[in-house]
């Protein structure tokens, strides 16, 4: 197994998810946001890019059959059922529905790997379930890390890049490229204090100015849901991936 690790959707094309397993990484906070819907018993993620797109396929569907959730700049869209905060999906608000999500990065790389023969989609809360799946495969991986959109810019995010090398670290012998090495010795050097390796990254003091502390403090859990959710045909469902033992971390 052959790991690449790109810091930003614009930093990989897609002649390089051919023929690749494609993770796709948003901690904060669309992909930790995806595999909370999941786990609380979402019917399905319908990810897409820009808002306009989210309210023309919400009018093709019956009105209690879904919620529109997501965001820009980190905030509520006007007119949406939900926020881009995991702690929003509750079992109780998402159970059985379609939830069609846009954000400002996360759903952006979602699509931008759509080339890939598979995708699946990684938070820190479900690092160990995808770290089991892709110990079992025989098959090149892209992790994909969404990055920040900063004004006219996208900037890597150290928390993406982290959580990268939380999977990493649990697939021994695989071939890394350089970034790949590096989340390792990012991830292995910090996981007993992910917030004070983050507390002068830019995102999460963004997220926490602007009152999602909570949000923050709850995506980096590590490894609490065994849920491997893969975006398949415009859609992302999951289902429980776990093994009887959990090797940790290497």
């Amino acid at each position: 197994m052959r790991i690449d690790t790109y810091a930003t959707l614009e930093s990989a094309t897609s002649r390089d998810f051919s023929d690749k397993i494609a993770v796709v990484i948003d901690t904060l906070r669309a992909t930790s946001t995806i595999v909370t819907a999941i786990n609380n018993g979402c019917k399905e993620v319908i990810p897409v890019s820009e808002v306009e797109e989210a309210l023309s396929l919400a009018q093709k569907l019956d009105r209690d059959a879904y919620l529109l959730g997501g965001e820009r700049n980190g905030v509520l869209i006007e007119g949406f059922d939900l926020s881009n905060s995991p702690l929003e999906y509750t079992h109780e608000v998402v159970a059985d529905k379609t939830i069609i999500l846009t954000t400002t990065n996360g759903t952006k790389a979602i699509k931008k790997a759509s080339s890939a023969k598979e995708i699946i989609i990684c938070s820190m809360l479900n690092v160990k379930a995808v770290a089991r799946y892709l110990e079992g495969i025989n098959a090149d991986v892209i992790i994909l890390c969404a990055g920040t959109e900063d004004k006219t810019t996208r900037k890597f995010s150290l928390e993406d890049i982290v959580t990268a090398g939380a999977v990493i670290s649990r697939l021994p012998g695989a071939q890394l490229d350089d970034l790949s090495y590096a989340s390792v010795l990012l991830y292995q050097g910090s996981s007993h204090d992910l917030h004070r390796l983050l507390r002068n990254c830019y995102h999460y003091n963004y997220l926490i100015s602007i009152g999602y502390q909570r949000d923050v403090e709850f995506c980096l859990k590590e490894g609490v849901f065994d849920i491997l959710p893969r975006y398949y045909n415009g859609t992302i469902k999951g289902r429980i991936y776990q093994k009887e033992a959990d090797r940790g971390s290497c």
